[in-house]
């Protein structure tokens, strides 16, 4: 009870702040509701899901609350299922789905040969491709991970940079450091690289390869050219699995050049193996505020097109 009424009642009081109509008062070992029926049923469900979770060993923490107040109000069969759903990449580390369409973004991941992960910044889409590549790595499915990442500032030319190949892409790359940081912990991420087990390499550099027994992701995918990508994507060997990241709406291109993150669907969607998993602001998991910055990005985008669309 202590864990799902959580410090000082606060879960609770997210309810109610969640559902205005609805009262929420524990005592003792029960929790009692007075509202409208639809609310309170809702509120039950909600907390159903949250003692599911309590009961698996899961804490509520980290805005879970709010994420399975938002699952029952979109009718999501099982969010707490959604929630216990995770990926295992050592250490003891689970990495969890907190939305159901990360939930779906994961499996697709496992079921297929080729992932493209589409969505606005914080939707979890570079970090939960990470934590598939570690766990591919650590359960023996593949033999090493290569991440790559069109270096769009440098234009491709890296020669003006100081250091060697690493250090010049390493400020591009620091994304994927930091989830690999995150799950590894950085002494296992440098031994593995040192091993040539974990690979880096800006994309201009894939050409010619052949990647056999390797779990390759593509991240920013969405500053790439239609040439890059099909180079990009006819690497891909045997027993080996590509997660392509990218927010089409945050291309650093010129104006004039198409990405080819928004080129790629039109011509591969319908193809056995290859899953195309659209996240959206619901999906983001950092700050709250992000959620709404996305949004009032994207109806500002909006009304910018229909206006365009007015003039003669």
């Amino acid at each position: 009870m202590a864990d799902l009424v959580g410090p000082g009642d606060v879960h609770l009081r997210t309810l109610e702040a969640s559902f205005p109509d609805v009262r929420v008062v524990a005592r003792g070992n029960e929790i009692s509701l007075a509202g409208p029926d639809e609310a309170a049923e809702a509120v039950e469900t909600v907390l159903n899901e949250l003692l599911i979770l309590v009961q698996e060993g899961e804490s509520l923490a980290e805005g879970r609350v709010d994420s399975v107040v938002q699952m029952v109000r979109d009718r999501v069969p099982s969010p707490s299922g959604v929630l216990t759903e995770g990926i295992t990449v050592g250490r003891g580390k689970v990495v969890r789905a907190k939305t159901p369409n990360q939930q779906f973004y994961m499996k697709a991941i496992r079921d297929n040969t080729l992932t493209f992960g589409i969505g606005p910044a914080g939707t979890g889409k570079t970090y939960l491709a990470m934590a598939a590549a570690v766990e591919a790595l650590t359960s023996g499915t593949v033999k090493r991970i290569l991440l790559t990442r069109p270096a769009v500032e440098a234009g491709e030319r890296l020669g003006f940079l100081p250091g060697d190949l690493t250090q010049k892409i390493d400020p591009y790359l620091r994304p994927l450091y930091d989830a690999l940081w995150d799950m590894l912990g950085p002494d296992e991420t440098a031994a593995l690289m040192d091993r040539g087990t974990i690979e880096i390499a800006p994309l201009a550099y894939m050409r010619g390869r052949t990647l056999n027994d390797a779990c390759v992701i593509l991240d920013e995918a969405q500053n790439t050219s239609p040439e890059q990508m099909k180079m990009f994507l006819t690497r891909l060997g045997f027993n080996s699995k590509m997660i392509i990241t990218g927010d089409i709406t945050q291309t650093d291109l010129p104006t004039q050049h198409r990405s080819g993150l928004s080129v790629v669907r039109e011509i591969l969607e319908g193809i056995p193996g290859v899953a195309f998993v659209q996240l959206s602001a619901r999906d983001v998991v950092r700050h709250r505020i992000v959620a709404a910055i996305v949004e009032a990005y994207q109806r500002h985008d909006e009304g910018e097109a229909r206006r365009g669309e007015k003039r003669p």
